[in-house]
């Protein structure tokens, strides 16, 4: 059983900072060590936000790069994501998952978190 539990969602004030965790077990999956975490607000659809390789490679959806960062600890089974001048449209539920491909395409990721929620006021 593949277990993937997010925390650290909060509520900011915009301008200010978060850092999401996700803890993933078993760490290591094979075929399976892509990490990503996606998004999703009330009434929109899921949207991919950033992903990670398992040697650190990432890539970004355009509307968080520059202020969003994701990065994974290997020995802790932790992957991250930074949040830097979070903006109101930031507002949704986060999720972690584990994928196949460095894509932030919901296609590619199998196991999934229950997601941990962020909100952004102005």
């Amino acid at each position: 059983q593949v277990q993937v539990v997010e925390s650290g969602g909060d509520s900011v004030q915009a301008g200010g900072s978060l850092r999401l965790s996700c803890v993933v077990s078993p760490g290591y999956i094979h075929g399976h060590t892509y990490r990503a975490w996606f998004r999703q607000a009330p009434g929109k659809e899921r949207e991919g936000v950033a992903t990670i390789s398992y040697g650190g490679d990432t890539l970004y959806a355009d509307s968080v790069k520059g202020r969003f960062t994701i990065s994974r600890d290997n020995p802790k089974n932790t992957i991250y994501l930074q949040m830097n001048s979070l903006k109101p449209d930031d507002t949704a539920l986060y999720y972690c998952a584990v994928g196949r491909a460095l894509a932030i395409d919901e296609l590619w990721y199998k196991d999934w978190g229950h997601g941990t929620q962020v909100t952004v006021s102005a």
